[in-house]
This record gives structure tokens, C-alpha cells and sequence, in this order.
């Protein structure tokens, strides 16, 4: 049995983001600018440069950065 999702407002900052859009953010004390590659509701998926990748460790040059944890450039 599935239940259907409950529709949530989506705050102007959300509704103004596009996809190919600059963003900034830091993590692991690095500050990174990236790419926003897909938008979810709670987050962005961004793509980043591999050497940025290698810096905050992270697995590949996409990331998830909740929406609260960046600006945009």
C-alpha cells in the first residue's frame, strides 16, 4: 500500500534556483564552487572539480549540499 506524498510549499529561494546555476559552499574547511547538477527538495545535487572532490574527500565530483549550506555565486 502506498501513501501519497504531502505537497509542501516551496520557499522563493528554492523556487529561484536552476540547474546549471554557480553555487558556493564549504566543506571540511574548503571552500568549494560547483555546479548545480539536480534539485531536490531538501537539497541540490552539484557537480564540483576533481581535484575539489579529493580535497573534501568526497567519493566522486557530485555531492549533495542541503539547500541551507549554500550561496549562490
Amino acid at each position: 500500500m502506498a501513501f501519497p506524498r504531502k505537497e509542501h510549499p516551496v520557499s522563493d529561494f528554492i523556487a529561484a534556483r536552476h540547474i546549471g546555476e554557480k553555487i558556493s559552499f564549504i566543506r571540511n574547511g574548503v571552500y568549494v564552487i560547483g555546479t548545480i547538477h539536480k534539485i531536490l527538495e531538501n537539497s541540490v545535487i552539484v557537480e564540483i572539480s576533481e581535484e575539489d572532490a579529493e580535497q573534501i574527500g568526497a567519493a566522486s565530483s557530485l555531492t549533495v549540499v542541503a539547500h541551507k549550506n549554500y550561496t549562490v555565486v
